[in-house]
């Protein structure tokens, strides 16, 4: 394995660093203030456009797409450790239009797209001008086995007509959110993995309607959100349908490895700015006459925390070479190690700074580690559970001494 930077990874690193370092974390404060005495949340504030702008205006743009063609050309490698840095700030991923879940709903239309798809819908998304949603959970059965889906996608003449209740659709609640991709069920008597399609989805088509937004531990993450969402006998051409009907599965098998690796290693630069906050407050405070640092089993705690992050990293870093060296195939079980292990690893990391910080740690008024804490929860479910990850694990594992 070669975990060494290209010089071209290097220099796109650094520059993202920089562009952080003066533009982002100066304002994050006062935005997250700015927005929270709005009477409507869900708008895009002055200070995202033009921080956006001068992101793109660098060349800080698209950040995740391996080819020169569609993004900057770097390594899976690569961009991993921008995407830990990114993962330090809850507004930095947009800036740089490096946003789930519009990462892998853009490369699912590179990949997969028909070339009307690609042209209706892939300039404005590398641009900015508009957001997207993928729509798969549903609250009706269990989706962690995706074969449950219930929702349909089935074709009546030439036209494709979904139907279903969706939810937890990230993304779906942002003014500029334009498009989604559903995934269905169109064939209920094929092979299990080639019942489902996707199905790309204007948000102004008649037939659907966001029925309400979740909150996480009562918020809502405004201006993106979780939505639930009704399709009602929505009515698209067939050629709506990207790749094919049946596709789904396959489709999203080869979103997934990316994705994962990018959700892994922006949620290590979360683990980070936890540990970093939970050491300032360690060595700034005193009780019993003693800095918090050096009380009980505190030191334990700093100590497996640094060890518990750099074996992460380490772990997702594997991950994103294999990518790029063997595919998706080749790292199917540390696409799905990473995503049981980082969450975890994250979660634990905020819980500790959280009681670090006792009472201070609790509220979102003067630190972030709220809402570190439900985003470390959340990503434990999201793409699947720590438990069909791991069952992953142990059946490639068993395999070797079938």
């Amino acid at each position: 394995m070669d975990f060494t930077l290209s010089d071209k990874g290097q220099d796109y690193l650094e520059r993202v660093k920089a562009f952080m370092r003066d533009e982002i974390f100066p304002i994050e404060e006062e935005y997250h203030r700015e927005l929270a005495a709005q009477e409507n949340r869900w708008v895009v504030l002055p200070i995202i456009r033009e921080l956006k702008a001068k992101a793109k205006a660098q060349g800080l743009w698209n950040l995740f797409f391996p080819d020169e063609t569609h993004g900057c050309g770097l390594l899976n490698s690569d961009y991993a450790l921008i995407a830990e840095e990114t993962g330090k700030s809850w507004i930095a991923p947009e800036i740089f239009n490096c946003n789930a879940p519009d990462t892998g709903n853009m490369e699912v239309l590179i990949h997969y797209g028909s070339a009307a798809q690609k042209a209706e819908w892939l300039p404005r998304l590398q641009s900015g001008e508009i957001r997207s949603a993928f729509c798969m959970t549903e609250p009706g059965v269990a989706s962690s086995d995706a074969t449950n889906m219930a929702a349909t996608a089935k074709i009546e003449g030439d036209e494709v007509v979904l139907n279903g209740r969706k939810w937890w659709s990230t993304g779906i609640g942002h003014p500029d959110c334009k498009v989604a991709i559903f995934m269905g069920l169109t064939d209920p008597e094929a092979h299990k993995h080639r019942r489902h399609s996707m199905v790309l989805v204007p948000l102004d088509t008649p037939g659907i309607r966001i029925e309400r937004m979740l909150p996480v531990f009562g918020a809502y993450d405004e201006p993106y959100g979780h939505g639930e969402v009704v399709f009602d006998n929505v009515r698209l051409p067939t050629s709506a349908f990207i790749a094919g009907p049946g596709r789904g599965f396959e489709i999203a098998q080869g979103r997934l490895g990316p994705g994962r690796v990018h959700h892994c290693m922006r949620a290590i630069g979360a683990a980070e700015r936890a540990l970093e906050l939970l050491i300032k407050r360690a060595v700034s405070r005193e009780a019993f006459g003693r800095p918090i640092a050096k009380l009980g089993g505190n030191p334990d705690i700093i100590a497996n925390a640094r060890m518990n992050i750099e074996q992460a990293r380490l772990l997702t870093l594997k991950c994103a070479w294999l990518l790029d060296t063997q595919g998706i195939q080749g790292a199917l079980a540390e696409v799905a190690m990473i995503k049981a292990v980082v969450p975890k690893m994250l979660q634990a990391i905020v819980d500790d700074a959280i009681q670090i910080h006792g009472g201070a740690g609790v509220s979102d008024e003067d630190f972030p580690l709220t809402q570190l804490f439900s985003y470390a929860r959340v990503l434990r479910l999201a793409d699947g559970p720590d438990e069909v990850h791991r069952a992953t694990v142990a059946r490639l594992e068993l395999k070797k001494y079938a």
